[in-house]
């Protein structure tokens, strides 16, 4: 029935007003003796028939963006911000956004999540782990380093961005080709529309070693947004060597090349991509991304996207 309806409705809006007299015997049993049946059906029909023609997304090369597997979190990852992969047992390291705990996700069935208090709280945004040390952004820039000894004791160090400007910070991770941690701004004081500040941590001498602006002005113009691009999460493909940024208010997706040049950029969906702040990677090219809860009543969750590699042309 829905597929006559559709078929009926593309053709009267090519070669006529479906309020004009049926001129055929079919149009004329159709209207005339099944029209109280369909009245509903063809009103929700009509609705299908135009939304089949949005346009759909597309995904970065391996992966397919439009077939996730969805992991349902509990409630107390509502605010999950920043994730860190760990091959060791094949689990997810997670942080949220307003309480100092480090969370691991076992990603089974039923989910299983392990917690361990690390601070009494802050504004956290993301998480990394490099040689069993746990480094945690904080939103204006603050890195907090720690580590668990026996008995879950831990002791914290923290170290500043050397600014004292405004600023503001989603993205941390690991470059292991440089042996440093890249924290890129969201929104700080002295980035435009063209460029984003990043800055270089070097987890060898607990030390801020240099600074480096990412040109953003190309992103701003594929997008065709007048706005800064801002970045939420990132983490570097293990693969490719590219590094993945995604953008929750700008709704999308950069790809950059091993110089931090831009590579490509996607649109994502925003029904599936509720609220970005979390990405990572598998040792073999799997795509995690985590999910905050957008709206009152809808659960945090995490995005699996398996990667298939691509066949060389």
């Amino acid at each position: 029935m829905a597929e006559l309806l559709c078929n009926l409705w593309h053709y009267e809006q090519k070669n006529g007003d479906m309020t004009k007299p049926p001129q055929s015997s079919f149009r004329d049993f159709i209207f005339k003796n099944l029209v109280i049946i369909i009245f509903g059906d063809f009103l929700i029909t009509l609705v299908s028939c135009n939304t089949k023609k949005t346009a759909a997304y597309a995904s970065p090369p391996g992966y397919d963006f439009n077939k996730p597997y969805v992991y349902e979190l509990p409630e107390i990852l509502d605010e999950i911000s920043g994730v860190s992969y760990y091959t060791k047992d094949s689990s997810i390291f997670a942080i949220q956004d307003e309480k100092g705990w480090l969370f691991k996700i076992h990603l089974t069935s039923p989910l299983h999540v392990e917690r361990w208090k690390f601070s009494s709280g802050g504004d956290y945004e993301d998480v990394a782990l490099v040689d069993s040390n746990f480094y945690v952004l904080k939103s204006k820039g603050v890195i907090e380093k720690f580590r668990f000894s026996s008995g879950d004791s831990l002791s914290l160090q923290s170290f500043a961005v050397p600014q004292a400007a405004k600023n503001e910070f989603e993205t941390l991770f690991y470059d292991s080709m440089l042996h440093q941690i890249i924290l890129i701004c969201k929104n700080c004081e002295e980035d435009n529309k063209k460029q984003v500040t990043s800055w270089a941590f070097d987890p060898a001498k607990d030390s801020f070693s240099s600074t480096f602006t990412i040109e953003t002005e190309s992103i701003r113009e594929r997008l065709g947004e007048d706005t800064r691009f801002k970045p939420s999460a990132g983490a570097i493909h293990p693969l490719t060597g590219e590094l993945y940024v995604i953008a929750s208010v700008n709704h999308a997706l950069a790809i950059f090349n091993k110089d931090y040049s831009v590579k490509s950029i996607y649109k994502i969906n925003p029904s599936l991509f509720k609220q970005p702040e979390g990405l990572t990677f598998t040792p073999n090219g799997d795509l995690i991304i985590s999910n905050e809860s957008a709206e009152k009543g809808s659960a945090a969750d995490i995005l699996f996207f398996k990667y298939n590699k691509p066949r060389q042309r």
